[in-house]
């Protein structure tokens, strides 16, 4: 082993301790290799920042902008209302959910198939008076199911797809992932409707986070003392009436930053002081209105729950503006006007100072806001709301347009008219044109910490392969498998991509698994196609942890979940995928 191929193995490594770890973001890991890689001069400086210009970061970026176009247009809403009926038993909500997931997962991203559905989903939980935790999980595989079917589906098929035509000249076409992509998603459906929701531990079915949410009695706010507020110069004793009258209990008083313990009681109230109270929504607007408290300390806030509010249930995903941080470090309500009211993780409610706590991803969070804008700041944090009003306002005018456009750019593209991410800019610049989406919508939708992650990643891949790295790890499987059929490595190939994708990015997994599935079919001298797809198939397959793919971080909180739960209903379907997906790997791309 050379002295380059040494330093790539480390760094590979170190990016994917990095990445289970979690400690630091996903991209800043990915960047921060790139740039090491460069000083140490294992990567060749005409391909630093050669991944961002690649055609697999171009289309990732594009199927998002046409995916929020799609969705702003109300598009989903002409499926949705045919489809969607509460009234279902819940097989049947959880097949027709689930197909309508797969369907839409196809042909835009996968996160943004389940951001649409979520709440759909959990409305009719509500209006069915079950627990969302039992339909949740199923919708989430179902879309992550869908989208291995096409091209644009799920950017490891992207990524396979660009990886063919570097090494073997011709990338994968729109639908020649459907062949093993759709049986594997129809059977795994089937699964998920007939089976899989059984799985989902009994204890949280009898849980209803968003329910919990709505029903908030016992939260902590804190509500700051204005200089005309009717409690300065009173003790806490002397309000107790006001609260009881607003079923409100003062749990204490904070001054210059620090609580008053045990002499909260007899202090006299001062402006600029903090009350801590727990209390509902409600309860707290009527307190606040009563004694003229805001919730900060400044004039500029003051009463800011006394006008027309809007609360909004959103949860966190991982690139979400507030993940790892705390509302008080955005600044939410200084800045922007609203409250972080209540924090729900893992179904069980905080009873803290959440304004200083540390936002998770799959959190869900309680906001409280001037009606006109808490959608822009939803928005602006890139939280996913739960409320049954979305990001935007929709222009049902223009759904068959989207759809049309979007169309017409998939068809020529699949009959080699037009190169894919051309076909995409043009049906992009037209929904611009034709205000289908605005520009600042268009940036927004992209989703840069992914794009950084697969452009930082690139490069270094092809360093590995161009170092012989990745020929090395094809020569220890076969040295390893010696004896074995193509057949089998096949599965253990795939057996290793799945395990990987559970604990990585996605991407990432695939970045280091094609090349190595090319070597291993040359020393075998087989179809190099079937390794990939194969590799395809299973890094889309992350089922058994919420860390796997956003998708299920995104509905922790929401189903209140667990770590551990995953794996239940998770497992049994990747074996049932390997058992599905490998005979049909064979007869349509035999080894």
């Amino acid at each position: 082993m050379t002295q380059e191929q040494i330093i790539l193995f480390s760094l590979m490594a170190g990016v994917l301790v990095l990445l289970v770890w979690g400690k630091w973001r996903y991209d800043l890991v990915a960047f921060s290799a790139l740039v090491l890689g460069l000083i140490l001069q294992v990567i060749p400086v005409e391909q630093a920042f050669s991944g961002f210009g690649h055609p697999a970061v171009i289309i990732i970026a594009l199927v998002l902008v046409v995916s929020r176009a799609l969705s702003q247009s109300g598009a989903i809403e002409l499926l949705t209302s045919r489809v969607i009926d509460a009234s279902r038993s819940l097989p049947v909500h959880i097949a027709s959910m689930g197909f309508l997931g797969a369907v839409l997962s196809a042909f835009m991203n996968n996160v943004a198939a389940l951001a649409l559905l979520m709440p759909i989903d959990i409305q009719s939980a509500n209006k069915a008076k079950r627990s969302p935790a039992l339909s949740l999980m199923p919708l989430s595989f179902a879309t992550i199911l869908g989208g291995m079917v096409t091209l644009i589906g799920t950017p490891p098929n992207i990524v396979i797809s660009q990886f063919r035509e570097t090494a073997l000249g011709e990338p994968f076409k729109m639908f020649d992932f459907a062949a093993v992509g759709l049986g594997t998603a129809v059977i795994g459906l089937v699964f998920v409707a007939l089976i899989g929701w059984r799985l989902v531990p009994a204890e949280r079915t009898k849980h209803n986070a968003p329910d919990e949410l709505s029903n908030l009695k016992g939260y902590i706010a804190e509500v700051g003392v204005a200089k005309n507020s009717d409690a300065i110069g009173k003790t806490i004793s002397e309000l107790n009436d006001v609260a009881e009258q607003n079923d409100v209990v003062i749990m204490g008083l904070v001054r210059n930053g620090k609580r008053l313990a045990g002499r909260a009681l007899r202090e006299e109230i001062r402006k600029g002081d903090l009350l801590v109270l727990k209390a509902g929504p409600k309860s707290i607007e009527g307190f606040t209105t009563a004694l003229k408290l805001s919730y900060s300390r400044s004039e500029k806030h003051s009463g800011a729950l006394a006008g027309a509010l809007s609360m909004v249930e959103a949860t966190v995903p991982v690139e979400s503006r507030i993940s790892g941080r705390t509302s008080l470090e955005l600044r939410l309500l200084y800045r922007h006007g609203v409250m972080l009211l209540g924090v729900s993780r893992k179904g069980k409610p905080f009873r803290d100072r959440v304004r200083q706590l540390v936002i998770q991803p799959g959190d869900v969070l309680l906001l409280m806001g001037d009606e006109e804008q808490i959608q822009d700041v939803i928005n602006w944090m890139g939280v996913l709301p739960l409320a049954p009003r979305g990001l935007q306002v929709t222009q049902h005018e223009k759904a068959w347009l989207a759809i049309s456009l979007f169309a017409t750019a998939i068809l020529l593209s699949s009959f080699g008219l037009l190169y894919l991410p051309i076909a995409l800019a043009a049906c992009v610049v037209l929904y611009l044109v034709l205000k289908v989406i605005s520009l600042s919508q268009a940036y927004d939708s992209i989703q840069g910490p992914v794009l950084i992650l697969l452009a930082s990643l690139i490069p270094i891949a092809a360093a590995l392969e161009n170092s012989g790295g990745t020929a090395l790890i094809a020569q220890a499987i076969v040295d390893v498998t010696q004896g074995w059929s193509a057949i089998a490595i096949l599965a253990l190939l795939m057996i290793v991509t799945m395990t990987l994708s559970d604990i990585l990015n996605n991407v990432a997994t695939v970045l280091v698994a094609a090349p190595v599935a090319v070597d291993i079919a040359g020393r075998l001298q087989v179809n190099p196609d079937a390794m990939l797809m194969g590799v395809a198939v299973a890094a889309s397959c992350a089922f058994l942890s919420p860390i796997g793919h956003k998708n299920n971080t995104i509905i922790m909180g929401p189903g209140g979940y667990r770590f551990g739960d995953y794996w239940r209903m998770g497992l049994p379907l990747e074996v049932l995928i390997l058992c599905v997906s490998i005979p049909l790997i064979l007869v349509f791309w035999p080894l």
